[in-house]
């Protein structure tokens, strides 16, 4: 399972430098949202799975042993802000990239004068 995420981790950070270096402004945007994302998926699969104890899990101390696994909330939370970030920050290179697009009449960056 680790070799998969690896591999997939890896070809999302390929695809977003692929991304980041075309022409195009568009797909230098999305590049730099798949490259967000990929370090996302590796933030959580470097957090790993963790024995739940009552330190994790406080909602579990009427509970007995043994415990569920769990991922490290602290790191998910963290992770979610990153996700909510990086949309507001595509959005506004999105725009950013409309009214670029409205002045130079070209999404191509060599096209800028």
């Amino acid at each position: 399972m680790s070799l998969a995420i690896a591999v997939t981790v890896g070809a999302l950070f390929a695809l977003g430098t692929f991304l980041l270096l075309r022409d195009d402004v568009i797909e230098v945007v999305w590049g730099l949202a798949v490259i967000s994302q990929a370090a996302n998926v590796y933030l959580i699969s470097m957090g790993g799975i963790q024995v739940g104890t009552h330190d994790l899990i406080p909602v579990l101390v009427t509970h007995e042993a043994p415990f569920p696994e769990t991922a490290d909330p602290l790191l998910q939370a963290l992770v979610l802000t990153a996700i909510v970030i990086n949309f507001g920050m595509t959005a506004f290179a999105l725009v950013l990239s409309y009214r670029t697009y409205q002045e130079n009449e070209t999404m191509d960056i060599t096209g800028w004068s």
